[in-house]
């Protein structure tokens, strides 16, 4: 599995491929206003963008602003000749841009069709359906990205379940309680099999629990992965939006392609009280003659 960060923070950047382990990065306008705006006007955004793209060594996805279909290709081809001579630039186009309006649902994808055509690789974005991702597989796109974190909110808050942004979307609970309401509901009950399946308060339950029948955000990275293999898609999935290393490792186990990570959920996949503690015995362990090995001395 490949690691993106996502970031537009340079120093972050900087620190993570020091690490050894970034095969490339994930921005947005927002991020690199913020970036730019905490050095006071002594960087420009070009530059600022420049020099991300020559610290990462690899893909680095920038976003198009348009939301119909001609602009975004010509905001794409402006971004790819300004700044693929510094790295390796991605054009992020979201998979639906309509704010409403039916007219401009598939502008999105029409972008992509025509710069796939063109040779320019795209990541289409905001994918919170694996219909969507399959829409802009068939349209050419180099990259998908679900966004896991934003699925895993969109059912906690539909349930009324309180949570932190980091915290881990316990779906596996989840459905054991399901189960066990669904069970309740019926027991003692004599209803058909029929009246039991058009049970309202059985139904709404259920259908709140999950998202069109996706019970997480891993799950519509597992959807997603499994039509694409089935259909030989050459498209590659960016899990994004990801809120915890556990999250991180569920879609690994899956085979995902790419993960996109904020800075500190890479730092906590490196983290566990075991291993503290054993770093700490191996210190005190270390005996004067074996640390003179180090030093040079007989």
């Amino acid at each position: 599995m490949k690691i993106f960060i996502d970031t537009a923070d340079i120093d972050e950047i900087r620190e993570a491929c020091s690490w050894g382990i970034v095969d490339g990065a994930t921005t947005n306008p927002s991020l690199i206003k913020q970036a730019v705006d905490k050095r006071f006007g002594r960087v420009s955004m070009e530059d600022y963008i420049k020099e991300i793209l020559k610290t990462v060594p690899g893909p680095v996805s920038l976003e198009v602003i348009a939301l119909s279909a001609g602009e975004m290709v010509e905001q794409a081809r402006l971004l790819y000749e300004k700044f693929s001579p510094y790295g390796e630039v991605v054009i992020k186009i979201p998979v639906n841009p309509s704010m409403g309006l039916e007219k401009n649902d598939f502008d999105g994808l029409k972008a992509v069709r025509k710069l796939s055509e063109e040779g320019i690789p795209t990541n289409v974005t905001l994918v919170m359906t694996p219909e969507q991702a399959l829409l802009a597989a068939k349209a050419g796109a180099t990259y998908v990205s679900p966004f896991a974190g934003r699925v895993d909110d969109y059912i906690r808050s539909r349930l009324g379940v309180g949570f932190k942004k980091e915290d881990y979307f316990d779906y596996e609970l989840l459905n054991k309680i399901a189960e066990e309401k669904f069970r309740m509901a019926v027991r003692g009950r004599g209803e058909s099999v029929s009246e039991l399946y058009m049970n309202e308060p059985i139904r709404r339950f259920f259908t709140v629990s999950r998202d069109n029948g996706i019970l997480s955000g891993v799950d519509l990275v597992r959807s997603i992965l499994t039509i694409f293999r089935n259909y030989g898609f050459k498209t590659q999935v960016i899990a994004s939006s990801m809120r915890n290393a556990r999250q991180v490792r569920e879609v690994a186990e899956l085979g995902v392609h790419v993960a996109t990570l904020p800075f500190y959920v890479i730092k906590e996949m490196i983290q566990h009280p075991k291993t503290l503690e054993g770093i700490r015995r191996f210190t005190e362990d270390t005996v004067p003659p074996y640390e003179q090995i180090f030093r040079g001395r007989v």
